[in-house]
């Protein structure tokens, strides 16, 4: 991926291989180039697009005509800022009227939500199926929501279904969620035989990076933080995400502050974070608080805890962004000022500049946006 907050690209290989390239392979790469340098707002034309590719005219014409075709980009008028006396160049962008997406997202408490959106993750239609306090999420649950929000698309426009779900997610399987008491289930592989489209399943912390990295203020590097019923964590490094090699990578809530005399973790350690900084824990404390002075003092010290775990991985990776999502009654500005003062404290120095702590920007669609990129991210990658 390149640099730039408006752009995206998706690599071909495995770093480190080196393999001869195909003709699909360029058309592949090439197409890649071009939705990354329009996506999610850019509009350039065709040889704006040639001048930063670097590929010719005839490569740029042959991509551009194809992803029209496709529904991928449209023209959206004429360059007005072109010099000189020849024709206005036309330009391309993303085209948000022709292809849809399936997004689905499980993370939310008593509460399945689903939406079909177009390629930048906008819902155009939407349904939720609400919980009682006695029901789970079944992947039943899960058929019958995307097989109602299909009903009224024309199942040639769909280019697959996106997955939000809370745990460890290696290729499609949930490995492990303790959240909706899943293990090993192959959610993928059963809703790819039932509907026939592409299935992308992603972590729901990683959907909600993604959604603030390109529709937020997300920086190319970053450390994400979801504070709700648990306490998550996703990494970006140059634009590409950190999944780890167990699939577990994020799983900051599980880093021992205090391991010995600290509260028993569900995981088995004592002093976990997760059993001191997440929306139930917190509020439960600021409720048995007798003043409001005794409140804050809660909220701040909530920061304090979450800066004191992010203080390695800051040092380690050597990252400027972090950006906490969460409730406003929690992560409100005495949490965030709390959580910056320490991490200025414990991670400034002369080889390391300012890291800044601030508020997601993308509102409550976060995590159904960011699943609906994370399939556009696959369609264009595998070439389809």
């Amino acid at each position: 991926m390149t640099s730039y907050a408006n752009t995206i690209s998706f690599p071909l290989h495995t770093p480190g291989r080196t393999t001869k390239a195909s003709p699909a392979d360029v058309r592949r790469n090439n197409r890649s180039l071009v939705f990354g340098l329009l996506f999610p707002n850019g509009q350039l034309s065709r040889a704006d697009l040639g001048r930063q590719t670097g590929l010719s005219r005839v490569a740029i014409s042959g991509v551009a005509n194809s992803m029209l075709d496709e529904g991928l980009i449209c023209e959206s008028g004429f360059d007005v800022n072109a010099s000189g006396k020849g024709k206005r160049g036309t330009l391309l962008s993303i085209d948000t009227s022709r292809l849809h997406i399936i997004s689905v997202d499980l993370s939310q408490e008593h509460l399945v939500q689903g939406a079909v959106t177009d390629l930048l993750g906008t819902p155009q239609q939407r349904m939720e199926m609400a919980l009682g306090p006695d029901n789970d999420i079944n992947a039943d649950m899960i058929v019958q929501l995307v097989d109602q929000l299909r009903t009224d698309i024309d199942a040639d426009t769909i280019i697959g279904i996106g997955i939000a779900a809370t745990g460890v997610v290696e290729d499609g399987v949930i490995r492990e969620s303790t959240v909706l008491g899943w293990r090993n289930l192959d959610l993928r592989g059963m809703l790819e035989r039932r509907f026939g489209f592409p299935v992308t399943i992603s972590n729901d912390v990683v959907c909600s990076m993604l959604a603030e990295r390109f529709f937020g203020h997300g920086d190319k590097s970053m450390l994400f933080i979801k504070i709700d019923r648990g306490i998550g964590a996703a990494t970006l490094i140059d634009d590409v995400t950190v999944i780890g090699q167990n699939h577990a990578g994020g799983e900051i809530g599980h880093i021992s502050l205090d391991p010995e005399s600290g509260v028993l973790c569900p995981c088995g350690k004592r002093g976990c974070l997760e059993t001191m900084v997440t929306s139930p824990v917190i509020r439960e404390r600021i409720r048995r608080a007798s003043t409001p002075e005794e409140q804050l003092d809660i909220i701040r010290s909530c920061g304090e805890q979450l800066a004191a775990a992010l203080a390695m991985p800051i040092g380690l990776l050597d990252i400027n962004d972090i950006c906490v999502y969460g409730p406003p009654d929690i992560v409100n500005a005495a949490f965030l000022e709390a959580t910056q003062r320490r991490v200025d404290m414990v991670s400034s120095s002369k080889f390391h500049k300012h890291t800044s702590v601030r508020r997601c920007q993308v509102g409550s669609d976060i995590a159904l946006r960011g699943s609906a990129i994370d399939v556009v991210h696959h369609y264009i990658e595998n070439g389809h």
